[in-house]
């Protein structure tokens, strides 16, 4: 079986080597039992001939259509380009529901999408994926499939389970029966269990369970996923402005959002600006990194301005202390926003207790600040430093960590409000700043402590 498999460099090379001796036999011996994402991920890692030639061996279209969907984008790009359009309708859009279907005719090109859509002979799917078309990928309707189990509230049990026949045969998985009227609004829902145990002459109004969690159309994709989280949903139905019922999402639809979004994050927090890959071009990767390598040379420059308007000469020991407050300042800034960004994120965190958060953001700070403070103070002394400086480098600690603390939780707070991506506060921007306003502090309070004037 294919979860006995294991997918590693050797078997890997196992199944390269058949591929170049052309042993078709034995390649679909190997693969006609594996699970569709393990051969997408046995296809990722073949060079793109050899993809080609062990893709063209899966003879079941129904297994080819979903392996496709497993893969990247590129590769399925490459894979589709051998196939005319026709060859697209008949034997991959036609093995998949209606959202993976959109998913796929939505990366091609304008002229070859008008073409497959023409060779869909089911007009109900053809029609169903263009509108799913029309829908932006990051809302509900982006997400959506149109294939359900929707039954009328006026039918008694037994109509609905020869109804359900004949829909059924465009569903894959049943999750839930949705119970509508005469105008497809949805009123409600039902278990399969709960309509077979129920008398067949049994009016389905009198068993719905109205009190069901639907999306607009509209939904950004991440709500949708805070949703389906919030209140444990395998699938969640989808209505339009008049609260018409017009698809359904299922949580490995919404799986694949949180994923995108982790890494979006992600990466935005190590400052890259764009959604890159490794296998990108080296343009675009330095495309996505320059700005913010820009940035923090910027606050390089001014870190060093703010050193040079000091005057160090008589109390050069201050130096000896820079790398530390700069990096404490910047780790504690990272952490509070990482806090405040994971809670705008899943939906924890509400705006409109935006002065509790700093109140308690600042009192985490305080407590975190005096510990670092002690423990500093009495590591530099006793290393043979003046209780002046041992002192300085103490309060600035302090000062330094309670100021890093608060910005480090306003800055994401004030982007989310302005509808900015708070991702955007954390790493290269946060530790920038705090190292900046970190050392003005450090030398302010030195000069007030040594009692020299080092301006």
């Amino acid at each position: 079986m294919s979860d006995k498999i294991e997918i590693n460099s050797a078997y890997i090379e196992e199944l390269t080597s058949l591929i170049e001796a052309q042993n078709s036999k034995e390649l679909i011996s190997r693969i006609v039992e594996l699970h569709n994402a393990d051969i997408a991920e046995i296809i990722e890692d073949l060079s793109l001939e050899n993809a080609k030639y062990l893709f063209e061996l899966i003879s079941d279209e129904e297994k080819s259509a979903a392996v496709l969907v497993e893969l990247e984008d590129d590769t399925r790009e490459e894979l589709l380009e051998d196939l005319s359009a026709k060859e697209i309708a008949k034997e991959v859009i036609d093995n998949l529901e209606s959202d993976d279907a959109a998913d796929l005719i939505g990366e091609l090109s304008e002229d070859k999408k008008e073409e497959v859509l023409s060779h869909i002979e089911d007009e109900d799917l053809a029609s169903d994926i263009s509108d799913l078309l029309t829908y932006p990928e990051d809302t509900a309707g982006g997400l959506m499939a149109k294939e359900l189990i929707k039954v009328n509230e006026k039918w008694n049990t037994l109509q609905c389970l020869r109804e359900m026949r004949k829909q059924a045969e465009h569903v894959k998985q049943v999750h839930t029966i949705y119970v509508v009227n005469d105008n497809d609004i949805l009123l409600g829902s039902m278990s399969l269990r709960r309509l077979l145990l129920i008398e067949t002459n049994t009016p389905i109004k009198e068993i719905i369970k109205t009190d069901i969690i639907s999306v607009n159309a509209t939904e950004d994709d991440e709500d949708v996923a805070n949703i389906m989280n919030k209140y444990d949903l395998i699938v969640l139905p989808v209505v339009n402005v008049d609260n018409k019922l017009i698809g359904r999402i299922t949580i490995d639809d919404v799986m694949d959002v949180v994923k995108e979004e982790a890494e979006k994050d992600y990466q935005m927090a190590s400052g890259i600006s764009e959604d890159v890959e490794s296998s990108d071009s080296v343009w675009t990767l330095t495309r996505a990194r320059l700005p913010w390598l820009l940035i923090g040379m910027i606050g390089g420059l001014l870190g060093a301005k703010v050193i040079g308007i000091f005057d160090l000469e008589n109390n050069f020991e201050l130096a000896f202390f820079i790398p530390l407050i700069a990096a404490m300042g910047g780790n504690v800034g990272v952490q509070s926003a990482a806090i405040v960004v994971q809670g705008l994120a899943n939906d924890s965190l509400k705006m409109d207790n935006i002065f509790q958060k700093l109140i308690k953001e600042l009192g985490v700070g305080l407590l975190n600040g005096f510990i670092c403070s002690i423990i500093i103070l009495g590591a530099a002394f006793g290393l043979g430093y003046s209780m002046e400086l041992s002192l300085t480098v103490s309060l600035s600690l302090l000062a330094v960590i309670v100021f890093a603390a608060v910005f480090g939780t306003f800055i994401p707070l004030t982007l989310e409000k302005y509808k900015i991506d708070p991702a955007l506060a954390t790493g290269p921007f946060i530790t920038t700043v705090n190292d900046v306003l970190g050392l003005f502090i450090y030398f302010w309070i030195g000069q007030a402590i040594l009692g020299q004037a080092i301006l």
